[in-house]
């Protein structure tokens, strides 16, 4: 047998998977890590956690490749971390996550003075603090100890990649995600490069991601139970990769993935940008360009509902042996659709597309005498829902319409959120039965880099069957009501969302 591994890099955990060559899982291990949360509007992973989660999580799939040759590893990883190193190649810095918001300032400075809108329709990346162009500036400006010695910025997977073999390349997929990279260009962005003081050099090299990497050092290789010449293959970043691994790279194919954050995105054949600034434009390769949304809000939203209402239901789900979110789901289905005119925006870590504002909070509105927490929770999976559907229409007006619908990711396990998504956008959601997609599309970027497939639509044979939700009128007429309320909401309270913020910056003690 010849196998494969997927390595997904996600913000809370490494996930690696074993595939045989036709796609069939073999086995999989996820470790997890934590997101360092210090200080208000922090988001950091630690480099020791997570290269031992990745050390485990290989070790532990490799060494059930006992009759057979393990031919590649390939990447899914989470867009935009830095991780600043000083000439030595010592990290100066912890993973600065995508989630970190600190360069909230500093993106608003690039707003206001139009060189954000500039740089973004040449890179593709939205002015947000989570793109490393607005994290160079806050480190620049409030980390100038860190700054002045920064000699090399690199990403989660690049640092992998460089301890693995020395390397020193970032793959155009990562790269697009930076707000630095020249989507037309395909290079590192002059303008970019000036406006935060960096040089080309302190970059890595630009590469495609069906880039090989062999040689490990031997000590590594054995810990990782592979050979030391196995082929390590960049792949791509997460959303993109999470459309080829539901097979939505066909015109107007959207692909929805939620699971700690959410996106939705189409295939283009070449790079677009948004004369408004909404929408982001990331490679998957030179030939297929994903152009979306992300959403800081996802299932983080759902297990902080958990988590804050439903800690007795917690505990007997443990004690029963359930899992806890099949038992607050359940709760959530008892109530109609539209939760009884109770609406959630849920924006507790700020959000991204499409408001694209850091110091967005979350609110529920409309609560009445009526409502419960049953109708609290069933808010905050539809205010999720609402969210993604407000990005769509974003979408349409740089893709066009919509002709179906790819839904991935934890939420897609739910049978009630994937009849709530088909009810509010009015279509057909379907579910593809490998949740592994990320993973799967990595290892058939590494297929076609070694040469065993011609095209990246052989995915559509390895993603098995899929099951289709189709609207129910009786919902979908009870969302259309609500839907425009949710988005004149969204803007209504977005003059006060830097208010509150500051507020908190300044009242709010943070948590250990």
């Amino acid at each position: 047998m010849d196998y494969l591994i997927g390595v997904d890099l996600g913000t809370t955990s490494t996930k690696a998977v074993l595939f045989d060559k036709a796609g069939h899982v073999i086995a999989s291990a996820n470790k997890g890590y934590k997101l360092y949360r210090d200080e208000p509007d922090m988001a950091e992973e630690d480099l020791n956690e997570i290269w031992r989660a990745f050390l485990d999580a290989m070790h532990t799939v490799a060494e059930k490749a006992t009759d057979g040759n393990i031919l590649a590893v390939s990447f899914s990883s989470a867009m935009h971390s830095l991780i600043a190193f000083d000439e030595a190649w010592q990290p100066l810095t912890r993973v600065i996550t995508w989630a970190d918001n600190r360069a909230v300032k500093y993106t608003e400075e690039l707003r206001s003075n139009g060189l954000g809108h500039e740089i973004y329709l040449k890179t593709g990346t939205p002015t947000h603090p989570m793109a490393p162009l607005s994290k160079i500036l806050w480190l620049k400006n409030e980390k100038p100890d860190i700054y002045n010695q920064a000699a090399h910025y690199l990403g989660i997977k690049e640092y992998l990649f460089h301890r693995l073999f020395g390397a020193n390349r970032m793959d155009i997929s990562i790269a697009s995600g930076t707000g630095m990279f020249n989507i037309f260009d395909m290079d590192w962005d002059a303008q970019a490069l000036e406006v935060t003081g960096v040089s080309k050099d302190q970059m890595p090299e630009p590469v495609d991601p069906y880039t090989i990497e062999r040689g490990m050092d031997p000590k590594i290789a054995e810990l990782l139970g592979l050979d030391v010449d196995t082929a390590f293959v960049y792949g791509a970043g997460d959303g993109p990769l999470s459309n080829l691994g539901v097979n939505a790279v066909q015109p107007g194919v959207a692909a929805v993935t939620i699971g700690t954050s959410g996106a939705i995105r189409v295939v283009s054949d070449a790079p677009k940008t948004d004369p408004k600034g909404r929408t982001f434009t990331y490679a998957l390769d030179k030939d297929h360009w994903v152009v979306g949304g992300p959403v800081n809000s996802g299932g983080d939203v759902l297990r902080w509902a958990r988590d804050n209402m439903f800690d007795a239901e917690k505990s007997t789900a443990d004690l029963m042996g359930m899992d806890s979110y099949d038992l607050i789901t359940e709760i959530a289905d008892h109530v109609p659709a539209g939760a009884d005119g109770l609406l959630f925006h849920p924006y507790l870590g700020g959000e991204r597309a499409p408001i694209w504002d850091a110091n967005a909070k979350g609110s529920f509105f409309g609560l009445t005498y009526k409502h419960t927490r049953a109708h609290m929770v069933r808010a905050v999976m539809e205010g999720v829902i609402f969210n993604i559907y407000m990005v769509s229409l974003a979408l349409e007006e740089v893709t066009g319409s919509l002709k179906s619908i790819q839904a991935t990711g934890g939420f897609a396990r739910s049978p009630l959120w994937r009849q709530m998504m088909a009810d509010i956008f009015e279509q057909g959601v379907t579910v593809p039965t490998a949740f592994e997609s990320g993973a799967l599309a990595a290892t058939v970027m590494a297929q076609k880099a070694l040469g065993l497939v011609d095209s990246l639509d052989v995915i559509g044979d390895m993603i098995g069957e899929a099951k289709t939700y189709e609207p129910k009128p009786e919902n979908y007429e009870v969302y259309r009501a609500l839907s425009p309320i949710f988005i004149r909401l969204s803007r209504q309270l977005q003059t006060e969302y830097e208010t509150i913020a500051d507020f908190q910056r300044k009242f709010v003690k943070v948590e250990d």
